[in-house]
């Protein structure tokens, strides 16, 4: 029956035409998608009842007089591009849900693939993955100091957050490059799954999956910390006990890198400490302005010119004015505190906002539908004429 989970079959009929799962994966990285040599096309859902949708810049599109999916239909398409064992423990617990990795023919293009159930059946998302890591020079930070601190730094944690999609990932995955070419490090990864293969160059690289090379985040944090690694890449801090081991590999010498899903900055500090009983509040924010370094929140907008988007980046620097304001749990003043800090590579995100509006790469209504400060409007206002430029 292996035949059956071939992606190569061409099983799901759109129009006059049949189509295999690696024709409508590779279907992202046509031309007529691509902007700078980048594909606008970011995810695919498969779902039962739904005729298959790809994410287009940030609109959902149904794939042209494609069929509704069935259930005899969805299990090959999706099944063909898991391992035997993902199959396996789909088939034995309906209530697991899943990530994997999948790699197009050639090696240049993969894919994140995540299977879950809703109350339609068997459902997927799966996500392109950037062909290769941009430039730090490119992310869209609005000060070099920022880029030019992380990569420099020899300890502390570095939290990358922002919801799904937001292009975490792909940030931490610059960073590492950068350093893989400056400096004789050792750096291990802990990824679910293994997103960006890096070669060895000045660093050294192990890169461990989970479910594969380790039962857990947590788990695989404490292997880790016997592993004399320099620098430690943590894929996302999913409970208590990753965010305690993350922020005492920190604490003892190690440089970190994590991912969380909050919506600011502000939300992200607030969101490990109310990970932990209360009685530990106070506990959690001394060990935060001690392990901290960066907070960096991203949001991707749609540009302009409506051909791809752009990063808005907002970045909290561990300085000893936040680190303060984060022991005293003073959450209320960090904004203002980022906001009044831009020679020291601080920035909120409407600042971020403005500055790409400004420059005509973002629409006004982008601008402000996009700021987490409903203040932004009054900022924009005296640039919303003359002082901008056209896209």
């Amino acid at each position: 029956m292996t035949d059956t989970y071939d992606p190569n079959r061409k099983v799901y009929k759109a129009g006059d035409h049949m189509y295999s799962m690696v024709d409508l994966l590779a279907s992202a990285i046509s031309p007529e998608y691509q902007m700078n040599g980048l594909p606008r096309v970011s995810d695919f859902h498969l779902k039962v009842g739904e005729p298959v949708r790809f994410r287009l810049d940030n609109d959902l599109q149904v794939v042209p007089e494609g069929v509704p999916l069935t259930p005899e239909l969805i299990e090959p398409m999706v099944f063909s591009l898991l391992r035997p064992d993902h199959i396996a423990q789909l088939r034995s617990d309906p209530l697991v849900d899943l990530d994997a990795a999948f790699e197009l023919p050639g090696g240049k293009y993969y894919f994140r693939v995540n299977v879950f159930r809703d109350r339609d059946g068997l459902a997927a998302v799966v996500r392109l993955l950037p062909p290769f890591i941009p430039p730090l020079e490119e992310i869209g930070f609005m000060s070099d100091l920022t880029w030019k601190s992380v990569i420099a730094a020899k300890q502390g944690f570095v939290l990358l957050c922002g919801v799904t999609g937001s292009g975490k990932s792909t940030t931490i995955a610059s960073f590492l490059a950068r350093i893989n070419e400056q400096r004789p490090v050792r750096i291990i990864t802990l990824e679910d799954p293994i997103e960006f293969v890096f070669p060895n160059k000045r660093a050294l690289f192990s890169q461990r999956e989970i479910g594969q090379h380790a039962v857990s985040f947590a788990s695989g944090l404490r292997s880790v910390l016997r592993e004399n690694p320099d620098i430690v890449y943590v894929g996302e801090i999913r409970d208590p006990e990753t965010a305690s081991q993350a922020l005492t590999a920190a604490e003892t010498g190690h440089l970190v890198f994590s991912t969380m899903h909050t919506r600011d900055t502000v939300g992200a500090l607030t969101r490990i400490v109310d990970m932990f009983p209360s009685d530990r509040s106070r506990e959690l924010m001394v060990q935060l302005s001690f392990s901290l370094s960066f907070v960096i929140n991203q949001k991707l907008i749609p540009r302009a010119n409506g051909q791809g988007r752009c990063a808005a980046i907002e970045v909290l620097r561990n300085n000893s004015a936040m680190s303060n304001l984060i022991r005293t749990g003073n959450w209320q003043q960090i904004y203002g505190g980022i906001e009044t800090r831009s020679k020291e590579g601080m920035n909120t995100l409407e600042q971020a906002l403005i500055s790409l509006y400004t420059r005509g790469m973002i629409t006004l209504d982008e601008a402000i539908n996009h700021a987490n400060d409903a203040s932004i409007v009054d900022h924009l206002a005296p640039y919303m004429d003359t002082n901008r430029k056209k896209p």
